[in-house]
């Protein structure tokens, strides 16, 4: 059975971090900044008919859930506990298996998923959040924000010049770091 073990404040005022028993996902990270967009996927649904959820991230053993400024987390976080509690994990469909050719991963993009994998997705997932590469354009990658980091402030810009910063001093001085929202 799946139980809330703890909650986390997240750098953005309206998410929330919910640390669970169990583990939800293997690999994948799920995010879904509207409810419209979770309508194939049972938990992040459920979650989504709580009044005032506004978007839904999870991965490995946490869900972040970002509230409407209007909703207070008392509205919220005990329909959650329950919600999880009672919430079958066998319903959440099945990760994707990736597959990516040498050529469709260049040198490149190898070294600067492991630089992200290493010391940013953990950070950021420490923080109810996740990153997604979008594309590599020759020395411009594109970077998606997921959970509590999509529509933190502090994410959209700070964030977003240490990963270049880090990327230009390990790996080459003309990357440039861009939002893909």
């Amino acid at each position: 059975m799946l139980q809330v073990q703890d909650v986390d404040l997240t750098p953005n005022p309206q998410a929330l971090k919910f640390i669970l028993s169990e583990k939800l996902l293997q690999h994948e990270t799920r995010n879904f900044a509207k409810k419209e967009d979770a309508a194939n996927d049972p938990l992040a649904k459920g979650i989504f008919n709580l009044e005032g959820v506004v978007s839904v991230f999870y991965m490995d053993r946490f869900v972040t859930i970002e509230k409407d400024p209007k909703a207070s987390w008392g509205q919220i976080q005990k329909p959650f506990v329950e919600f999880i509690a009672k919430f079958d994990k066998s319903l959440i469909p099945a990760e994707k298996e990736v597959k990516i050719s040498e050529d469709e991963q260049s040198d490149l993009l190898k070294q600067i998923n492991a630089i992200l994998d290493q010391r940013v997705r953990p950070a950021l997932a420490g923080d109810g959040g996740g990153l997604e590469v979008t594309g590599l354009d020759g020395n411009t990658l594109k970077i998606r924000y997921q959970g509590a980091c999509g529509t933190c402030p502090s994410a959209i810009r700070g964030t977003l010049v240490a990963i270049e910063n880090l990327l230009k001093r390990e790996i080459n001085p003309a990357i440039e770091v861009v939002s893909d929202l």
